[in-house]
C-alpha cells in the first residue's frame, strides 16, 4: 500500500501562501479590506443611521447583507488564500444592495432608502471589484514568476 503525502506538503503551496500574504500585507490590500469592513458595518446599521428603520423588510435585508458583506471582506486578512474568491460574492452583495429597495416586499422605495442603498451598494460593488482585481493580478504575477523559473507553473 502506498501512501501519498498530504497537500500541505506540496512545494507550490508554500509559495502560494507567501504570495497571498504579500497581497494582504500591501497598503492597498489593507485599505480595501478596512473600507470593505466599514462599508459592511455601515450597511448593517444604515436603516437606523439614515432613518428608515420603520421599513422593516428593507431594514432586515440591509442588516443581513451588511453582516454578510463585512464577513466576506473582513475575512481576507486572516485567510486570504481561502477567501479571495469571496470577492465576487461581495460584488453580488453590492449589486443586490443597489436593487433591493425595489425588490424586497413592501413599499420601501423612499428617497432615503434608495439614495442610501445606491451609494452604499456602489461603494460595496467597487470595493469587491477592487479586491477581485487584486486577487487576479496576484494570480497573474504568480504565474509569470513560475514561468520565469522555468517551471510549468500552471
Amino acid at each position: 500500500m502506498t501512501t501519498h503525502p498530504s497537500i500541505e506538503q506540496h512545494p507550490d503551496l508554500a509559495e502560494m501562501r507567501s504570495r497571498f500574504e504579500r497581497a494582504t500585507s500591501t497598503p492597498r490590500g489593507q485599505a480595501i479590506e478596512t473600507l470593505g469592513l466599514l462599508t459592511g458595518l455601515y450597511l448593517a446599521a444604515s436603516p437606523w443611521i439614515a432613518g428608515f428603520s420603520g421599513l422593516t423588510t428593507l431594514a432586515v435585508c440591509n442588516l443581513i447583507t451588511g453582516v454578510a458583506y463585512a464577513l466576506c471582506m473582513g475575512g481576507f486578512g486572516s485567510a486570504y488564500e481561502r477567501t479571495h474568491s469571496m470577492a465576487w460574492a461581495a460584488c453580488a452583495i453590492g449589486a443586490w444592495t443597489i436593487v433591493s429597495p425595489w425588490v424586497v416586499a413592501g413599499n420601501v422605495d423612499t428617497t432615503r432608502s434608495v439614495v442610501n442603498n445606491i451609494i452604499v451598494g456602489a461603494v460595496a460593488l467597487l470595493l469587491g471589484l477592487a479586491m477581485a482585481a487584486s486577487a487576479m493580478a496576484d494570480r497573474r504575477a504568480g504565474r509569470s514568476r513560475s514561468r520565469g523559473r522555468g517551471g510549468a507553473g500552471m
